[in-house]
């Protein structure tokens, strides 16, 4: 009889493993820095930088108050407006209350918390240039996930970040606290199934912390799996490139000088900063004619180029989370493309010093992080399998961006799913 038992039980969990029937688990997704859209309106504090901005910039309307987007926009790519938009995109610091703001007159918001729409693409009148993760929603939807049932989205204003322990973090915070709450609630729409969290990019760091956040009893009801894509976990050179000479995005009509101060200005750029604790401490990442800049050497590195009023709060706020990799003892999958030109190395001579682009040598990595980084939690981790479930995939040729839709990648996050999905509980029958 026991015997008998024991096969009807085995039977049964083949059955549920193999059914297609099967109930899904919700997937949370959280984007990368610039990867949803942002809107905005000026109130009677704003003071423009000059009359173009004041009279005539399109994509403010012409109702008073009215909101109107901020990113993405076409018109950041003609020069003038290039402007308007780099001082209504810049945050300020400030030193009393610690803690960073907009721009005076400025008020922003996160359009669709909750529903994957301004995730799809970043201007949707321009469907085919800023696309982001709308083939990746496709993917999911032929998996059988819906809209506002099993599939939700997670957007944030990606300009703002997290801050160490005492200090005030007010968007950060709340991002998180909104977060917790739509996980909570994708969790008990969906008959107590825990959720899996599906990031990319700077997504990926915030969700680490997020996890840490919260303890342990929550994370193992309420999380079923972590998946991250393109994980800066300790930074990327190329962010140096940023501060130091401001970065188009590749566009080739956007002069980087005119966006410098506001990428400087963004609290998540300098998390993104290379961690002292990856990268080795004799490894020049910047070099020029007076002086070279190693991962310890950022605070010097911000004096240098201009920017001493991002050393204080780079040095409280910021610099104990770089690094900062505890295991939140949930499953973890990082996926992420290699054999890319990464920068590793960026020379500046002494002409122009840092308002130049400088000659760059490359490495590996997925075009925007270096493979140190993408790599560090299966270092950081080693070791504590039983304790903390990793998994790596690695994907040739497929860079930071592409990964979100090259076919390759897209079967691989497929195939992931599909596995957390089938994995079912046998329980015991008595």
């Amino acid at each position: 009889m026991e015997g008998t038992v024991m096969v009807v039980a085995t039977m049964a969990w083949i059955m549920l493993s193999s059914c297609s029937c099967s109930k899904l688990h919700p997937i949370i997704l959280v984007p990368g820095s610039g990867g949803n859209q942002l809107e905005a309106r000026l109130t009677d504090a704003y003071k423009p930088t000059s009359l173009v901005c004041n009279r005539w910039f399109p994509i403010v309307p012409k109702e008073e108050g009215a909101w109107f987007r901020l990113w993405f926009d076409p018109s950041v790519l003609v020069a003038p407006f290039t402007k308007c938009f780099a001082h209504r995109m810049t945050l300020y610091y400030d030193l009393h209350k610690d803690d960073y703001f907009n721009c005076p007159g400025v008020e922003t918001r996160v359009p669709d918390f909750g529903s994957t729409r301004s995730l799809l693409y970043l201007d949707p009148k321009l469907k085919h240039i800023t696309n982001y993760m709308a083939d990746l929603v496709d993917s999911l939807e032929q998996e059988g996930y819906k809209e506002g049932e099993t599939l939700f989205g997670a957007p944030y204003d990606f300009r703002y970040g997290l801050a160490a322990a005492g200090h005030p973090s007010s968007v950060g915070s709340k991002f998180l606290e909104d977060l917790k709450g739509l996980i909570e609630m994708a969790s008990t729409s969906n008959g107590g199934r825990p959720v899996i969290i599906l990031s990319h990019s700077l997504g990926g760091l915030f969700v680490l912390h997020f996890l840490n956040r919260n303890n342990l009893s929550w994370r193992h009801k309420y999380i079923k799996h972590f998946i991250s894509l393109s994980a800066p976990w300790a930074g990327t050179v190329q962010e140096m490139l940023t501060f130091a000479s401001g970065y188009s995005l590749g566009v080739p009509l956007v002069d980087p000088l005119l966006v410098r101060e506001e990428q400087r200005s963004s609290e998540s750029n300098l998390w993104l900063l290379p961690s002292p604790k990856l990268f080795p401490p004799n490894k020049p990442l910047v070099i020029t004619e007076n002086r070279n800049y190693s991962a310890y050497d950022i605070p010097h590195f911000l004096e240098d180029i201009g920017f001493p009023q991002g050393v204080q709060p780079y040095r409280t706020r910021i610099f104990p989370l770089i690094g900062n990799f505890t295991a939140p003892e949930v499953p973890v999958t990082c996926i992420f493309g290699s054999e890319v030109k990464t920068p590793e190395t960026l020379f500046y001579g002494r002409d122009g010093g840092f308002d130049e682009q400088p000659e760059v040598l490359y490495g590996d990595g997925d075009g925007t992080v270096n493979l140190m980084s993408l790599l560090a939690l299966e270092s950081e981790w080693a070791g504590m399998a039983s304790k903390q479930p990793l998994k790596v995939i690695r994907i040739p040729q497929v860079s930071h961006t592409s990964i979100l839709k090259d076919s390759v990648s897209m079967a691989e996050i497929v195939r992931e799913i599909s596995m957390i999905n089938s994995v079912q509980v046998l329980r015991s029958v008595s």
